[in-house]
């Protein structure tokens, strides 16, 4: 992909910005993205570690969804974040337990939440 570097550094710029080790992200992989995605709206990003499939990111619109709705999330190539949203693709570079609140008008807050790096090891 033609973009892919440019993207890259974008990720590493937000990465210095906040004062974070990059964990940087390629397009060809894969992120969670919500079924209401919707660029026109705030959107949120929540970074766990990588799994063997997945980058690690869940990201949707909105502040309505519910995360125990089966198929809410589903595997998206980050690359398709290019059509609609480019302005996304700068954050994934932030590591594991980062979040991030965005919109298209340039709206951005991004914190560290601790909590996406713990595992319940419990059963159910």
């Amino acid at each position: 992909m033609d973009n892919s570097k440019y993207y890259l550094e974008k990720q590493q710029e937000i990465c210095m910005k906040y004062s974070q080790i990059s964990d940087l992200v390629e397009l060809d992989t894969l992120i969670a993205l919500g079924k209401n995605f919707n660029p026109r709206i705030q959107i949120n990003g929540l970074r766990h570690p990588r799994t063997k499939t997945l980058n690690g990111w869940y990201i949707w619109s909105g502040e309505d969804f519910n995360p125990d709705e089966f198929d809410f999330f589903q595997p998206s190539h980050a690359y398709h974040l290019l059509d609609n949203a480019p302005f996304v693709l700068q954050y994934l570079g932030l590591p594991p337990g980062n979040r991030f609140l965005i919109d298209n008008k340039g709206y951005e807050d991004v914190w560290f939440d601790e909590g996406l790096l713990v595992y319940d090891t419990q059963e159910s």
